[in-house]
């Protein structure tokens, strides 16, 4: 019996371990990066070695923000995909950065001599308690010679000297360590927050009918890592075409550095403002006021920090629904221009939840909180070794353009819907949540000049350069530095969203154009004329060109509309101005001439009831 039994925990023995599938563990390198606005996918290749039956391979190393639902597995000869699942190990942790381990040695080694110096400045204190609290010089009932005075007197001066120049040097030495362990705890936080973060493993289970060397082909979408497109325009002077140098500020910290990769940027998913004040109708009639000029928000700045009040810098500052955004700096602040359509800010940051605010202010300042979400399993389907038709549409290879000076040779691809950029050589990302700018591409675009203000609302003159067929240039919206006449002028928005066939660009403020709208109360006048009361007014505008070439200015202004029949309004005096009889807009376009000045008289009058009221600018 004992031998039946032997026999039979034998078999069972064997038979469970002849079902327990081999494992390999297998380290992959990234070949292949497409950058999104927010995102990434990652594409790895690796030859593994198989033996016949089923074999679980375990790829590991890998990023801990993989988004789960976009795994997918290829496998090339005579093997099949059975499963493939994504989990995190949260045992093994993924390895810090050498230059990270460095700082908090560094930051431990400066914390040390700190806490050093505080304990022999909490000495000195107590001696020189116990100094001044014996100071007293002999007993009551003894004399106190000349002498022992003199003697006593030098040796307190000296050691309460010596004592007060040790503090001073003490409160020296601890003011700079903390400067110091500042300086390293920023540094540490603009490499990556504090969090250990987990080892990203995707599992693969295969079955192969002999043993062979099997080719891997893995991609996967990763969070904290984008791009976001940006610009310098550059104007000599406006007899000469834009120079528009296409830009690309990536950055990524996804844990894992991208070392030489194939990189490419797709455009998925993706302090005076230069933008230029538009006109509202002034519609005109009883208790109706006239329209306000409150200037919209066209720029956004501030501070953000963390739930101990400290700046977090490299933060992502994002108009939302755009692919116009910003980082902020080393202490935590930033600027942003925003569209007069936009109202929405959003701030990511690795660690942290994201956060979105209504634009109510110039000034935001934020404060973010740290996530506690958890990195949990997940199981995503396989999809074997058959191969999959591609899912992306058919694109059109654009020739390459002539890049900017020493920059990286692209290619465009245009798709139906975005625009993929390829980088033509190898590229390196360190995952350090640090910016790095990408010069894609430069170009001399042919543009239509014109000056243009509206002095009602803001008496200043916006250069406005007009560009055709700017659609074969892909751009995307996004901030842009503006140079005029080879100074830093702002910056601008080069917004394509609502573009017609001619992109218009505004270039700033000139100051050598001098603008001024007045009153001229000798005309503004009320009087009453049977039942009816009439009311003039009279207004001068005067335009100066300081500059030394010949301009092209357009010059808006209105008069108001009446949507009452009891009220009439007639322009007597428009100096040549085309009237919109339905808006109320008048526009002079004219040239002129260097160091001269042009006056425009607008003069309308308004007719109605006399026991009315009517409110007219």
């Amino acid at each position: 019996m004992k031998s039946i039994i032997t026999i039979v925990l034998c078999l069972v023995f064997s038979l469970s371990f002849s079902q327990e599938i081999p494992e390999k563990k297998v380290n992959s390198e990234i070949e292949d990066v497409t950058v999104f606005i927010s995102g990434a996918q990652i594409t790895r290749k690796k030859s593994v070695d198989l033996n016949f039956g089923t074999t679980l391979i375990k790829f590991i190393n890998l990023s801990p923000f993989i988004n789960s639902k976009s795994v997918q597995v290829k496998a090339y000869g005579d093997v099949t995909v059975l499963s493939v699942n994504h989990q995190q190990n949260f045992i093994d942790k993924l390895e810090k950065p050498k230059k990270l381990i460095e700082l908090e040695a560094q930051l431990d080694k400066t914390q040390s001599l700190l806490t050093l110096e505080e304990t022999h400045l909490e000495i000195l204190k107590e001696e020189l308690n116990f100094l001044q609290e014996n100071r007293q010089i002999g007993g009551k009932n003894e004399e106190l010679s000349v002498s022992n005075l003199k003697e006593a007197s030098s040796f307190y001066s000296s050691k309460l000297t010596a004592l007060k120049l040790k503090e001073i040097d003490r409160l020296k030495t601890i003011s700079q360590l903390k400067e110091k362990e500042l300086e390293f705890k920023n540094e540490i936080n603009n490499i990556t927050s504090e969090k250990a973060y987990a080892n990203g493993e995707i599992l693969v289970k295969v079955k192969s009918k002999n043993s062979l060397k099997a080719k891997f082909e893995m991609t996967y979408v990763v969070s904290n890592a984008g791009w976001l497109p940006t610009y310098d325009i550059r104007a000599k002077n406006i007899n000469e075409p834009i120079e528009l140098v296409y830009k690309a500020n990536v950055k990524q910290d996804t844990k894992i550095d991208w070392k030489n990769v194939k990189l490419r940027l797709s455009s998925a998913n993706p302090n005076l403002s230069g933008v230029a004040p538009e006109l509202k109708t002034y519609y005109l009639n009883y208790n109706t006021a006239p329209p306000t000029y409150n200037r919209a928000i066209n720029q956004v700045s501030g501070q953000v920090l963390d739930e101990g009040n400290l700046p977090i810098p490299g933060v992502n500052v994002i108009i939302k629904g755009t692919t116009i955004g910003t980082t902020t700096d080393f202490d935590g602040n930033y600027a942003i221009t925003v569209p007069e359509t936009s109202t929405q800010l959003e701030f990511t940051y690795l660690g942290y939840e994201n956060k979105i605010i209504n634009i109510t202010d110039a000034i935001h300042n934020v404060r973010l909180v740290e996530s506690l979400e958890a990195l949990d399993e997940v199981v995503v389907i396989g999809y074997g070794s058959r191969n999959r038709k591609s899912a992306s549409r058919s694109v059109k290879e654009k020739p390459k353009r002539k890049p900017a000076n020493n920059a990286i040779p692209v290619v465009q691809k245009e798709n139906q819907t975005t625009v993929n950029f390829e980088i033509d050589l190898p590229y390196s990302i360190l995952s350090d949540n640090k910016s790095y700018s990408v010069d894609m591409a430069t170009y001399n675009l042919p543009a239509d000049y014109q000056y243009y203000s509206v002095p009602k609302i803001e008496n200043e003159a916006f250069l406005i350069a007009s560009i055709k067929n700017w659609e074969q240039y892909n751009l995307l919206e996004g901030e842009a530095n503006i140079f005029f006449e080879g100074t830093y002028v702002g910056k601008t928005l080069l917004d394509v969203r609502f573009a017609s066939d001619t992109l218009q660009i505004s270039l700033g403020r000139d100051k050598n154009v001098v603008i001024n709208r007045e009153k001229i109360s000798d005309y503004s006048s009320k009087k009453l004329i049977g039942s009816k009361k009439e009311e003039n007014r009279d207004w001068r505008i005067t335009v100066k060109n300081n500059k030394s070439q010949t301009i092209n200015i357009l010059v808006m202004d209105q008069i108001p509309v009446s949507n009452n029949d009891e009220i009439k309004v007639e322009a007597f005096e428009l100096s040549n101005g085309k009237q919109d009889i339905n808006t109320g807009e008048i526009r002079w376009e004219f040239k002129i001439e260097p160091s001269t000045s042009k006056k425009i008289d607008l003069k309308y009058t308004v007719k109605y009831p006399k026991n009315k009221r009517l409110l007219i600018e």
